[in-house]
């Protein structure tokens, strides 16, 4: 089987982490480590970015890790791309090799309504589900998974001539890492029972909205409200008793509207950090960029402190040897 040493997501996904990835990592807890046989869960796993890269940055520490996602179709791919990713690429290099043979516009458009229609009839295969929620996922526009209140799949068209359909190196690294993870489907709360007190927990939820345009957050056909951040919520703190360590990303509503104090209020008995990420989907061009996140936990101490202190250590180290050279090449 090839491979490739980076493992990385196997889909776009709106809200994934891989732009933060440097920022989460020096917010994780100071003593990660140090932590030996560390069980590492997702209850939100997305695409995926966190997930791989703490696999890889810590595999000494990780003894365990378990991810959960209540869209079937999403976790449905993690399962093929851990157990047969051999078919899976041969199925899609097959697709990849037809599409392109497709020369224009108007035909390739009327395959991909085809396709997601087949798709959203269900009765496949789970390698041909999957085959078909890689395609969707990279000829769709702008890489969004969204559905409508019967579950259906109904983003429009994306007009690219030549989206990267089969990414086999990805795929067959991402099944390697996947070997000894434990995949899960339903609701968060289910969660509970993989999490003790050497824990380490990411939530990303879907995302509250800062307004009506940037409601991107139907990934399944259940509504995550107000009443489901609350819910998220009680979890985190019911987690937070157990003396797991627990880190939440959400958005910053506060950021576009002053007043709303909704997860200020929610999470204030746990630290709130806000730090900027770009967003590149919004209905409205304007509204795109930069903008803060939430990144809320319940412990104090964090890598970013310990790279304080090894910098100064160092800063002085380094002083302290320039001045003993120095102080030598004068008595010399």
């Amino acid at each position: 089987m090839p491979k490739q040493n980076q493992a990385k997501p196997f889909i776009k996904w709106v809200g994934g982490k891989g732009q933060l990835l440097a920022t989460l990592e020096t917010l994780l807890p100071a003593d990660i480590e140090n932590c030996e046989g560390l069980t590492y869960v997702e209850p939100f796993v997305g695409g995926g970015a966190m997930l791989f890269f703490m696999l890889q940055r810590f595999k000494n520490n990780i003894e365990r890790a378990v991810i959960n996602d209540i869209n079937s179709n999403l976790v449905l791919a993690y399962r093929v791309v851990k157990n047969n990713p051999e078919q899976l690429v041969q199925n899609l290099e097959k697709l990849q090799t037809f599409y392109y043979g497709i020369s224009d516009e108007e035909s390739r458009r009327a395959f991909y309504l085809q396709t997601r229609q087949k798709f959203n009839d269900g009765g496949l295969s789970d390698v041909d589900n999957t085959m078909y929620f890689f395609f969707l996922n990279r000829t769709c526009f702008n890489g969004l998974y969204r559905v409508n209140s019967k579950g259906n799949f109904n983003v429009p068209f994306g007009k690219y001539s030549q989206p990267t359909i089969c990414d086999a190196a990805t795929i067959y690294a991402d099944s390697e890492l996947l070997q000894n993870v434990e995949i899960c489907s339903g609701d968060f709360e289910q969660m509970e029972k993989y999490v003790t007190a050497n824990t380490f927990v990411y939530f990303d939820p879907p995302y509250r909205p800062l307004d009506a345009t940037s409601n991107f957050n139907s990934y399944a056909k259940e509504a995550f409200n107000d009443a489901e951040q609350i819910r998220l919520k009680n979890f985190f703190a019911a987690l937070s008793q157990k003396g797991a360590k627990l880190m939440l990303s959400n958005s910053d509503c506060k950021g576009r509207n002053p007043e709303d104090d909704f997860f200020d209020e929610l999470y204030k008995d746990f630290i709130i950090e806000r730090v900027y990420a770009s967003r590149f989907v919004n209905a409205n061009a304007a509204k795109r960029g930069k903008l803060t996140e939430l990144l809320i936990r319940n412990y104090p101490a964090t890598r970013r402190d310990a790279l304080l202190t090894e910098n100064r250590n160092f800063t002085h180290n380094l002083n302290s040897t320039f001045y003993d050279e120095s102080t030598y090449r004068r008595t010399v």
